[in-house]
């Protein structure tokens, strides 16, 4: 029998897992919008962008608040 693996948590130790949101697919579409907009249309790369960034302060927010939930050990 082989030792165990040390990335595995003890038995009874809980595996955290973030919740499902639709940030990083909202992420993805605006990064998308300023993609597509450099090449067509420059109000569609300034939508795109503000999309991106909002998303992008929202996930760190939520990011933030699950770390803060975690125990210290």
């Amino acid at each position: 029998m082989s030792a165990p693996d040390p990335d595995t948590p003890p038995v009874g130790e809980e595996i955290h897992l973030p919740p499902p949101t639709v940030v990083p697919a909202l992420t993805a579409i605006g990064i998308t919008f300023v993609l597509v907009g450099l090449t067509t249309y420059i109000v569609l790369t300034v939508l795109g962008g503000v999309l991106t960034v909002l998303c992008l302060l929202a996930w760190l927010k939520t990011a933030r608040a699950e770390i803060d939930e975690l125990p210290l050990d």
